[in-house]
């Protein structure tokens, strides 16, 4: 029943008023939702602007500046890691990619408003024998791959379907596309390329948690005996001769340090018949250069001398409050029963500790040293991706190759290894 007051009201009321709310009304029901129960309010007074959409361009920057400071602010905001840092990808991508034969495919996405850089996918285009592949810059170099934003940003990224469209598109062609090395899910790189969903691989990276003082954390890290033995090793080491620990502080001793650990690795890694990177001239190349331009804020170089000499070294990339091992070389011929690396890793420690780091990451690989030292496993993953028959086939071998190489070991030592081995021969 239509009251007086109503009535009155309705007088008083500028008809074309009511028909604006009259249709505002109707607007409202036909954007209802029936399948959510929400009554979504048209926008009345003009369109809003739909920021998830075509809010990003794309481009191909293949002679992208990674020293430039766009790039250095987004990295420094980025949920990237050491293996993104600027002096890292600018020293792979001018020194180390011309020279083994792969093409840079370095993906820019930049804000369409403002034009600022918003992420950096450094990838590469590499030919493996008649298979096309893409992958992220990594060369056997690099432990973690990710994409260069923040996790912000990348959701974002993921909302605007056309620039998702445009970085598949310049993506390809290609045969294989493989991400191996990936550390975690916060940056779901596969959901951007619509790659398959990623897999664990089947090694992990260690890291262990830092804490002062230093012998606090030596004996929450390493077990007691382990201590005792340690310290035995290193009495031992004194008694040779004048011992110094130290971190490279100029280019001579950083040169002085990598021709050590040149020599060293040489024949051990030889003997497991798989080599060293560090014996080719364009790697040895890059890893010096980066030390040399890393020096005193990205790279520290570890040295163990006894009587001038070294005798061990330590190659880390410092990251946030974190120091990444990737290198290292020990005189075991010369130091055979002193646990060279053992030693060495307990200074480094000690030393990251002094200088307020919170992590020592020994990256990737299920080397049992790790776990000595305190250190927990994390699984890391990959993306793998067939963009043609090709691919496919490749694919389907990369995915059996384990197997393989494990029943062809097996085959090949059923007659000749015993029914039990000795832990010494193991």
């Amino acid at each position: 029943m239509v009251t007086k007051q109503a009535r009155a009201l309705g007088k008083s009321i500028n008809p074309n008023c009511i028909l604006w709310v009259r249709e505002a009304f109707r607007l409202c029901y036909k954007s209802f939702s029936g399948s959510t129960g929400i009554l979504q309010l048209p926008d009345l007074f003009g369109t809003r602007m739909d920021n998830s959409k075509h809010a990003f361009d794309v481009d191909i920057e293949n002679a992208f500046n990674f020293l430039s400071p766009e790039y250095a602010t987004l990295f420094n905001s980025s949920a990237a890691t050491a293996f993104q840092h600027p002096i890292w990808l600018d020293r792979l991508y001018s020194q180390l990619v011309p020279k083994v034969g792969a093409k840079p495919l370095i993906v820019v996405v930049r804000d369409r408003a403002s034009g600022t850089l918003a992420m950096v996918l450094p990838l590469l285009r590499v030919r493996r024998g008649p298979i096309r592949t893409v992958e992220f810059a990594d060369l056997r170099v690099s432990d973690y791959l990710a994409p260069v934003c923040t996790a912000e940003v990348f959701s974002d990224l993921l909302r605007d379907e056309n620039a998702c469209r445009q970085i598949q598109r310049v993506v390809g062609p290609f045969d294989l596309l493989r991400m191996p090395k990936l550390p975690d899910g916060r940056i779901p790189v596969e959901n951007l390329l619509a790659a398959p969903r990623r897999v664990s691989m089947d090694t992990n990276a260690y890291s262990t948690v830092l804490f002062a003082p230093f012998e606090q954390w030596r004996a929450n890290a390493l077990d007691r005996s382990y201590q005792k033995e340690l310290a035995k090793k290193y009495r031992q080491l004194q008694k040779k001769g004048t011992l110094g620990f130290s971190c490279c502080e100029d280019s001579a001793s950083i040169a002085a340090a990598m021709d050590v650990m040149k020599k060293l690795r040489g024949p051990r890694f030889q003997a497991q018949g798989d080599g060293d990177l560090l014996q080719r001239p364009e790697y040895f190349d890059f890893y010096s250069d980066v030390a040399k331009r890393g020096l005193g804020s990205f790279v520290r170089l570890y040295a163990m001398n006894l009587d001038s000499n070294v005798i061990a070294a330590v190659l880390g990339l410092h990251h946030g409050d974190s120091l990444l091992v990737i290198m290292s070389a020990f005189d075991i011929a010369g130091f055979k029963n002193q646990s060279l690396g053992a030693l060495m890793f307990e200074q480094v420690a000690k030393d990251c500790i002094e200088r307020g780091d919170r992590i020592l990451d020994f990256t990737i690989g299920d080397e049992s040293y790790k776990r000595l030292f305190g250190a927990l496993p994390s699984p890391m993953w990959s993306v793998t991706q067939a963009g043609s028959a090709a691919g496919s086939v490749a694919l389907f071998a990369l995915k059996q190759a384990p197997w393989i190489k494990l029943a062809a070991k097996r085959m090949a030592g059923f007659k000749l290894l015993p029914d039990r081995v000795s832990t010494g021969v193991r």
